[in-house]
């Protein structure tokens, strides 16, 4: 008898899917999986408009220190352009939903783009020190909402996030000053 009502229970479980295909099972409340997600995918937003202006100084990066700054922003491109697939993973597997577009990103984020024609490398360097401990805040912020809603996980991967993070800008910072 319990075998049956088992299946009951797995067949009713599984006719919800049906209605909500990207609803992956959690044993997270509704509202956790909401707000974590929904800071992730803010967090998200953030680390991709980080990435795409590290990226735009490091193609525009000029002067006596051209070398050095130019492989340091590559480098750190890349270790954030890495935390994006983690990052909308994590959201997933929890039973949120993540980015689907640029024009998304554009509206969630929070970190101001920088378009402009010229920047001074040091001025380049400072920008980024600045967004990435914008950045830290933000972890920091889902650290707390994550350990309060027992995602253990998420907060093991925001530890990680934020050491990279405070490294980045501990090595903008150093790189900058005079």
């Amino acid at each position: 008898m319990s075998t049956t009502i088992l299946n009951e229970v797995q067949i009713e479980d599984a006719k919800q899917h049906l209605i909500r295909p990207l609803a992956t099972p959690t044993d997270l409340c509704v509202d956790a999986t909401k707000e974590i997600s929904g800071a992730l995918t803010a967090i998200l937003a953030d680390v991709f408009a980080i990435y795409m202006k590290t990226k735009n100084f490091h193609w525009h990066m000029s002067g006596a220190h051209f070398r050095d700054y130019h492989l340091m922003l590559d480098e750190q491109s890349t270790q954030l352009f890495a935390m994006t697939d983690d990052i909308a993973e994590r959201a997933r597997k929890i039973g949120g939903r993540t980015i689907r577009s640029i024009g998304e990103i554009a509206r969630m984020q929070r970190i101001l783009d920088n378009d402009a024609d010229y920047v001074e490398p040091a001025d380049m360097l400072a920008e980024l020190c600045e967004d990435n401990k914008q950045l830290a805040a933000e972890l920091r912020a889902a650290h707390i909402l994550c350990d309060e809603r027992n995602d253990f996980s998420s907060v093991s991967m925001i530890d990680n996030w934020i050491d990279e993070t405070e490294r980045r800008v501990w090595f903008l910072y150093e790189s900058y000053r005079h």
